[in-house]
Protein backbone atom coordinates (compact mmCIF):
# COMPACT_ATOMS: atom_id res chain seq x y z
CA UNK A 1 0.00 0.00 0.00
CA UNK A 2 1.48 3.51 -1.15
CA UNK A 3 2.15 6.23 1.81
CA UNK A 4 -0.19 8.71 1.27
CA UNK A 5 1.30 12.19 0.84
CA UNK A 6 0.84 15.12 2.86
CA UNK A 7 -1.30 18.19 1.21
CA UNK A 8 1.12 20.83 1.00
CA UNK A 9 2.51 22.83 -2.08
CA UNK A 10 5.76 21.59 -3.37
CA UNK A 11 7.90 24.70 -2.36
CA UNK A 12 11.30 25.18 -0.53
CA UNK A 13 9.55 26.51 1.87
CA UNK A 14 7.15 24.22 2.77
CA UNK A 15 9.88 21.70 2.61
CA UNK A 16 12.36 23.09 5.22
CA UNK A 17 9.43 23.38 7.26
CA UNK A 18 8.33 19.63 7.06
CA UNK A 19 11.98 18.76 7.73
CA UNK A 20 12.07 20.89 11.14
CA UNK A 21 8.48 18.78 11.92
CA UNK A 22 9.88 15.71 10.73
CA UNK A 23 13.03 15.66 13.22
CA UNK A 24 10.55 16.98 16.07
CA UNK A 25 8.11 14.00 15.40
CA UNK A 26 11.56 12.02 16.15
CA UNK A 27 12.48 13.49 19.06
CA UNK A 28 8.72 12.79 19.93
CA UNK A 29 9.02 9.20 19.20
CA UNK A 30 12.23 9.12 21.25
CA UNK A 31 10.94 10.09 24.18
CA UNK A 32 7.90 8.34 23.90
CA UNK A 33 9.59 5.17 23.42
CA UNK A 34 11.88 5.51 26.49
CA UNK A 35 8.77 6.29 28.80
CA UNK A 36 7.24 3.15 27.08
CA UNK A 37 10.01 1.13 28.41
CA UNK A 38 9.85 2.71 31.82
CA UNK A 39 6.56 2.18 32.13
CA UNK A 40 7.19 -1.37 30.80
CA UNK A 41 9.30 -2.10 33.59
CA UNK A 42 7.40 -0.31 36.21
CA UNK A 43 4.30 -3.00 34.95
CA UNK A 44 6.33 -6.32 35.74
CA UNK A 45 7.77 -4.64 39.01
CA UNK A 46 4.20 -4.10 40.43
CA UNK A 47 2.78 -7.40 38.95
CA UNK A 48 5.26 -9.36 40.84
CA UNK A 49 4.19 -7.47 43.73
CA UNK A 50 0.55 -7.64 43.02
CA UNK A 51 0.62 -11.48 42.84
CA UNK A 52 2.87 -11.70 46.03
CA UNK A 53 0.37 -9.51 48.27
CA UNK A 54 -2.94 -10.61 46.91
CA UNK A 55 -1.81 -14.05 47.68
CA UNK A 56 -1.03 -13.05 51.41
CA UNK A 57 -3.96 -10.79 51.45
CA UNK A 58 -6.31 -13.86 50.51
CA UNK A 59 -4.53 -16.26 53.15
CA UNK A 60 -4.91 -13.60 55.59
CA UNK A 61 -8.80 -13.02 54.94
CA UNK A 62 -9.34 -17.09 54.88
CA UNK A 63 -7.87 -17.11 58.09
CA UNK A 64 -10.10 -14.23 59.21
CA UNK A 65 -13.32 -15.67 57.90
CA UNK A 66 -12.22 -19.04 60.04
CA UNK A 67 -12.19 -17.39 62.69
CA UNK A 68 -15.31 -15.31 62.55
CA UNK A 69 -17.33 -18.63 61.62
CA UNK A 70 -15.40 -20.23 65.12
CA UNK A 71 -17.06 -16.65 66.94
CA UNK A 72 -20.06 -17.19 64.90
CA UNK A 73 -20.68 -20.62 66.11
CA UNK A 74 -19.51 -19.84 69.87
CA UNK A 75 -21.72 -16.27 70.36
CA UNK A 76 -24.01 -16.29 67.59
CA UNK A 77 -24.93 -13.22 65.35
CA UNK A 78 -26.97 -11.47 67.95
CA UNK A 79 -24.09 -10.93 70.23
CA UNK A 80 -21.42 -10.55 67.79
CA UNK A 81 -23.45 -7.37 66.77
CA UNK A 82 -23.90 -6.11 70.22
CA UNK A 83 -20.27 -6.76 70.75
CA UNK A 84 -19.18 -4.40 67.61
CA UNK A 85 -21.84 -1.82 68.47
CA UNK A 86 -18.93 -0.82 71.26
CA UNK A 87 -16.10 -2.07 69.44
CA UNK A 88 -13.26 1.13 68.35
CA UNK A 89 -11.98 1.18 65.08
CA UNK A 90 -8.78 -0.95 64.82
CA UNK A 91 -7.01 0.23 61.55
CA UNK A 92 -7.09 3.92 60.17
CA UNK A 93 -6.51 4.17 56.66
CA UNK A 94 -4.73 7.29 54.37
CA UNK A 95 -5.24 7.84 50.64
CA UNK A 96 -3.14 10.41 48.76
CA UNK A 97 -2.82 11.16 45.54
CA UNK A 98 0.79 9.38 44.08
CA UNK A 99 2.26 10.34 40.54
CA UNK A 100 5.02 8.07 38.58
CA UNK A 101 5.31 9.00 34.87
CA UNK A 102 2.71 11.25 34.75
CA UNK A 103 0.26 8.15 36.04
CA UNK A 104 -2.01 9.43 38.83
CA UNK A 105 -2.74 6.86 41.81
CA UNK A 106 -4.13 6.89 45.32
CA UNK A 107 -1.10 5.82 47.57
CA UNK A 108 -2.95 3.61 50.71
CA UNK A 109 -1.54 4.11 54.18
CA UNK A 110 -2.72 1.75 56.59
CA UNK A 111 -1.92 1.24 60.40
CA UNK A 112 -2.78 -1.19 62.89
CA UNK A 113 -4.14 0.17 66.04
CA UNK A 114 -4.12 -1.52 69.39
CA UNK A 115 -7.06 -3.48 69.77
CA UNK A 116 -8.96 -1.96 73.00
CA UNK A 117 -10.65 -4.65 75.36
CA UNK A 118 -14.82 -4.15 75.01
CA UNK A 119 -15.26 -5.35 78.69
CA UNK A 120 -19.39 -6.92 77.43
CA UNK A 121 -20.78 -9.99 79.15
CA UNK A 122 -21.61 -12.75 76.90
CA UNK A 123 -18.30 -12.20 74.38
CA UNK A 124 -15.40 -14.88 73.43
CA UNK A 125 -12.06 -15.08 73.12
CA UNK A 126 -12.47 -16.03 69.79
CA UNK A 127 -14.21 -12.97 69.16
CA UNK A 128 -10.65 -10.65 69.99
CA UNK A 129 -9.25 -13.23 67.85
CA UNK A 130 -11.13 -12.76 65.33
CA UNK A 131 -10.68 -9.02 65.87
CA UNK A 132 -7.17 -9.19 65.35
CA UNK A 133 -7.14 -11.23 61.96
CA UNK A 134 -9.73 -8.87 60.22
CA UNK A 135 -7.62 -5.68 60.68
CA UNK A 136 -4.47 -7.62 59.66
CA UNK A 137 -6.66 -8.38 56.51
CA UNK A 138 -7.78 -4.76 56.34
CA UNK A 139 -4.32 -3.74 56.50
CA UNK A 140 -3.30 -6.14 53.77
CA UNK A 141 -6.61 -5.49 51.18
CA UNK A 142 -5.77 -1.75 51.51
CA UNK A 143 -2.37 -2.16 50.37
CA UNK A 144 -3.52 -4.59 47.77
CA UNK A 145 -6.11 -1.96 46.54
CA UNK A 146 -3.30 0.56 45.95
CA UNK A 147 -0.98 -1.95 43.98
CA UNK A 148 -4.18 -3.12 42.09
CA UNK A 149 -5.24 0.68 41.13
CA UNK A 150 -1.37 1.47 40.04
CA UNK A 151 -1.17 -1.51 38.26
CA UNK A 152 -4.50 -0.95 36.42
CA UNK A 153 -3.63 2.39 35.19
CA UNK A 154 0.13 2.54 34.56
CA UNK A 155 -1.02 -0.74 32.04
CA UNK A 156 -3.61 1.87 30.29
CA UNK A 157 -0.81 4.64 29.95
CA UNK A 158 1.91 1.56 28.84
CA UNK A 159 -0.80 0.73 25.95
CA UNK A 160 -1.81 4.45 25.51
CA UNK A 161 2.35 4.93 24.76
CA UNK A 162 2.67 1.43 22.83
CA UNK A 163 -0.15 3.10 20.32
CA UNK A 164 1.30 6.62 20.03
CA UNK A 165 4.92 4.99 19.28
CA UNK A 166 3.48 3.10 16.38
CA UNK A 167 1.30 5.62 14.88
CA UNK A 168 4.60 7.89 15.02
CA UNK A 169 6.99 5.16 14.15
CA UNK A 170 4.60 3.54 11.15
CA UNK A 171 2.17 5.88 10.20
CA UNK A 172 3.01 9.37 10.61
CA UNK A 173 6.84 9.83 10.38
CA UNK A 174 6.69 7.54 7.46
CA UNK A 175 4.32 9.83 5.53
CA UNK A 176 6.17 13.30 6.35
CA UNK A 177 9.58 11.64 4.55
CA UNK A 178 7.52 10.13 1.85
CA UNK A 179 6.27 13.78 1.30
CA UNK A 180 9.61 15.06 1.93
CA UNK A 181 11.04 12.54 -0.62
CA UNK A 182 8.37 14.05 -3.31
CA UNK A 183 8.98 17.21 -2.48
CA UNK A 184 12.80 16.95 -3.36
CA UNK A 185 12.21 15.24 -5.96
CA UNK A 186 9.94 17.29 -7.65
CA UNK A 187 12.09 20.24 -7.26
CA UNK A 188 15.10 18.80 -8.44
CA UNK A 189 12.88 17.42 -11.86
CA UNK A 190 11.93 21.13 -11.86
CA UNK A 191 15.32 22.70 -11.30
CA UNK A 192 16.52 20.05 -14.39
CA UNK A 193 14.42 21.67 -16.41
CA UNK A 194 15.15 25.06 -15.37
CA UNK A 195 18.56 24.15 -16.13
CA UNK A 196 17.84 22.13 -19.88
CA UNK A 197 15.88 25.37 -20.60
CA UNK A 198 18.53 27.78 -19.84
CA UNK A 199 20.79 25.84 -21.87
CA UNK A 200 18.74 25.57 -24.94
CA UNK A 201 18.43 29.33 -24.89
CA UNK A 202 21.95 29.72 -24.89
CA UNK A 203 22.64 27.52 -27.60
CA UNK A 204 20.11 29.34 -29.77
CA UNK A 205 21.96 32.42 -29.13
CA UNK A 206 25.21 31.32 -29.65
CA UNK A 207 23.42 29.72 -33.44
CA UNK A 208 22.28 33.77 -33.78
CA UNK A 209 25.88 34.76 -33.17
Amino acid sequence: MAQQLIKVPPTKNTLLKLKKQVKFLEEGHDLLERKRELLTRLVYERIGEYRELRETAEAALADAYRCLSITHLRMGTRAIHQATLGAKLAVTVDILPRRALGVEYPAVTSQRLPLKPLGLLGTDVSFDSTRDHLANATVLLARLAEVEIALHRLLEEQRKAQKRVNALKYNIIPRYRHTIHFIQSSLEEEERNTLFQVKLLRQRADALT
